[in-house]
């Protein structure tokens, strides 16, 4: 029997689209950094998002492919993200918050130093149906929760 979208399944529906975007990062070594590009958003049978994007950095160009969706058993929001400058998958697990706009996605991965695995959170907000961020954070040793990149994205 195929499964039917949920209300959360249709939540994610808010980003399908075109979109612009521009990064901005600043890494726990305080190393400063732009991105832009573009991000295409659709539906897989109202089951699953996938967003592919591309842009440029001083690095280089890169792509990315981010998956979400929603498991009704689990009662939480799944996903994915690869993306070309990177050799792992961060795995996203995550509950929409109270205000129905923020959608904390958990996730782990190597830390930035390389010195083992750490906690990273993306969190996906709208903010109207032309506008929405990305906010990626890290856990430090101590708890905290330290931003490093925002992302500004904006419908075409």
């Amino acid at each position: 029997m195929f499964a039917k979208p949920q209300q959360e399944h249709q939540w994610l529906d808010q980003l399908v689209g075109q979109w612009k975007f521009e990064h901005n990062c600043e890494m726990p070594d305080g190393t400063k950094s732009t991105a832009s590009g573009t991000m295409n958003c659709r539906s897989l049978g109202g089951m699953w998002l996938i967003c592919e994007s591309s842009g440029e950095s001083p690095e280089g160009e890169w792509s990315a492919v981010m998956t979400l969706g929603f498991d009704p058993a689990q009662s939480r929001f799944v996903g994915t993200f690869v993306g070309s400058m990177m050799a792992n998958i961060w795995p996203y697990d995550g509950v929409l918050d109270a205000s129905a706009k923020r959608l904390p996605l958990n996730s782990e991965g190597p830390k930035f130093d390389g010195s083992g695995m750490g906690k990273y959170r993306d969190i996906i907000e709208i903010v109207d149906t032309n506008t929405w961020l990305l906010t990626s954070e890290l856990q430090s040793d101590e708890g905290d929760w330290q931003r490093f990149m925002v992302a500004k994205h904006t419908r075409v």
